[in-house]
């Protein structure tokens, strides 16, 4: 890791750790260990965003999460994340999200939350892929539908973010009715439209669910199905894409039919969830009973 990674690391951690108190530049400076001027300057040159924006996104996102998961009121929660006043707060969450605190306590749309991009240390010696256990486990799925915006042609993660950028996750997340967490969807052939990607993000949502969406975004009618789940192991998150691979490899050697499935993706989606060090890298495919 070098000095100018561990540098914004610091000062993003700092960030997190003191996002209800009070925090100057002079205080990241310190954290990361330069002058106000150069850290700042490491911090926007990595992150595309300057410190004290960055902040404020942060604190705004979390602030409204507060709004619609707790009923505490919106002048203290304003206060618990630095605003010092209902019309500044008001002003600046309307200026983020398109709508007043206010309104969006009533109404819970699903909003552009902002989930900050976090540096990874990267290990400079080659590794050796060591032989992880993959836990595998049938998952049953109701009828459900989801919140999901399409791509252009992007086959995975990282070609989908290129061609609609990385907040698509922000808005999933604010999304309270959901019904477990966004995912990147693998999607088949007749759910894809015509010019539009096989990759997507979104998340799943009850039948029922029926508010207003952000422009882009759509609905998607999803059976019910059975779901082979992949598990990893644990594992340092600056390795998630080699864990992604190993899990991928160790799926494509998987017989279903010894367990009395097989691997059946006609009609629903493939799936991974967000790779976290801490839980192992996770993966789906859709299986029929033989």
């Amino acid at each position: 890791m070098n000095d100018t990674t561990r540098a914004v690391i610091a000062m993003q951690d700092y960030i997190e750790a003191h996002l209800n108190e009070p925090i100057t530049l002079v205080q990241l400076a310190r954290a990361a260990g330069y002058s106000p001027y150069h850290a700042a300057h490491l911090f926007s040159s990595a992150l595309g965003i300057s410190p004290l924006r960055y902040i404020r996104r942060l604190r705004l996102s979390q602030a409204a999460q507060a709004i619609r998961d707790q009923g505490e009121a919106i002048l203290q929660i304003a206060f618990d994340f630095q605003f010092d006043s209902h019309e500044g707060f008001t002003k600046a969450f309307a200026k983020q999200f398109g709508m007043s605190p206010r309104e969006y306590r009533r109404d819970t749309p699903a909003i552009a939350l902002f989930r900050p991009y976090r540096l990874l240390t990267r290990k400079e010696e080659s590794t050796t892929m060591k032989n992880n256990t993959v836990f595998v486990q049938l998952v049953q799925r109701p009828r459900r539908k989801a919140v999901i915006l399409r791509g252009k042609k992007a086959d995975e993660y990282f070609a989908y973010c290129e061609e609609v950028g990385c907040d698509v996750w922000g808005v999933l997340c604010s999304i309270k009715e959901a019904l477990n967490e966004p995912m990147g969807m693998w999607l088949p052939e007749k759910l894809i439209k015509p010019g539009t990607s096989r990759y997507v993000q979104g998340v799943e949502v009850p039948m029922e669910y029926q508010k207003p969406l952000p422009e882009g975004f759509e609905f998607l009618d999803l059976e019910s199905c059975t779901y082979m789940v992949f598990q990893g192991e644990p594992y340092d998150d600056e390795n998630f894409e080699s864990e992604i691979v190993a899990i991928q490899e160790s799926i494509q050697r998987y017989h279903p039919e010894s367990v009395g499935y097989r691997f059946d993706d006609t009609d629903a989606p493939m799936y991974q969830l967000e790779p976290r060090g801490e839980r192992g890298y996770i993966e789906a495919r859709p299986v029929t009973k033989i």
